[in-house]
């Protein structure tokens, strides 16, 4: 290569969308339509836990990120999604398991675990406190699978954590938490907005989102006017152009209102 020749234009990248996602939440569904509606920009997934969740969307270590509510309003958009039924996991041979709900005043004599990573916002737990708080939910359900105790966790969480000789019954009085689509309020991107339409639902050719190249529908052949003059066909009859019969004559005739001759008497 000669001093002359400039070296070959690197390719750009093609742009991605970073998502997060906290245990629990099963981003599948809006994965599938992304990949559908946008197969030339790479989704890329986060597991986060709870707590890393709002740090990471600041730090802009991803673009938008699905998180449990409350977030900082101040700084981050959010559109809640749904909220979850409160459960309590326990051994499937516990008296628990032989009903379908419980209150917290059921629980006043169990011990109950509060993990370190609990995303219930307790004014204060219910039963009785354990001698040392589980680091992870994941702990927890160790704990309560060798009947230590009972856990109480939002039911994706029991779900997640499932086991054979674990089971789970809805807590009808505790606090419930609730999902949320969030992202920088200062970073809605195009690409941001995109991925809201997906997740809102939007068709791909809804105003309120983008659309691409690829997705966006066939332009509609316009239709052809009719030429000056010419709109309506003539008809035998009815002079120069179709109309009515029985009204006045067509421009530049008379109307004459003579009829045949009529015979004298």
């Amino acid at each position: 290569m000669t001093g002359s020749e400039a070296p070959p234009p690197t390719p750009q990248a093609a742009p991605a969308f970073r998502l997060a996602y906290v245990p629990g939440v099963t981003p599948a569904k809006w994965v599938r339509v992304w990949q559908e509606r946008f197969p030339d920009v790479p989704l890329g997934l986060h597991a986060v836990t709870a707590a890393e969740a709002s740090n990471l969307l600041r730090e802009g270590g991803a673009d938008a990120g699905f998180v449990r509510l409350p977030v900082d309003r101040t700084f981050f958009s959010a559109i809640p999604l749904y909220t979850e039924t409160t459960v309590v996991v326990v051994p499937k041979d516990h008296v628990i398991a032989a009903v379908e709900e419980v209150t917290t005043e059921d629980l006043a004599d169990e011990v109950v675990f509060h993990p370190l990573d609990d995303v219930l916002d307790w004014e204060r737990p219910p039963g009785e406190p354990a001698f040392e708080r589980p680091a992870t939910t994941a702990d927890a359900v160790e704990l309560v699978a060798a009947n230590v105790g009972l856990l109480v966790v939002p039911q994706s969480l029991a779900r997640l954590h499932h086991r054979k000789d674990l089971t789970y019954r809805t807590l009808v009085d505790a606090p419930q938490s609730s999902v949320a689509l969030s992202w920088p309020e200062a970073a809605t991107t195009d690409l941001v907005e995109d991925f809201i339409g997906v997740v809102r639902g939007r068709t791909v050719n809804s105003t309120r989102g983008r659309t691409t190249s690829s997705t966006s529908a066939p332009e509609q052949p316009k239709r052809k006017r009719p030429e000056a003059g010419g709109s309506a066909r003539r008809q035998p009859g009815t002079g120069r152009r179709g109309g009515a019969t029985g009204g006045k004559g067509a421009k530049g005739t008379k109307s004459t209102g003579r009829g045949k001759p009529r015979r004298r008497s």
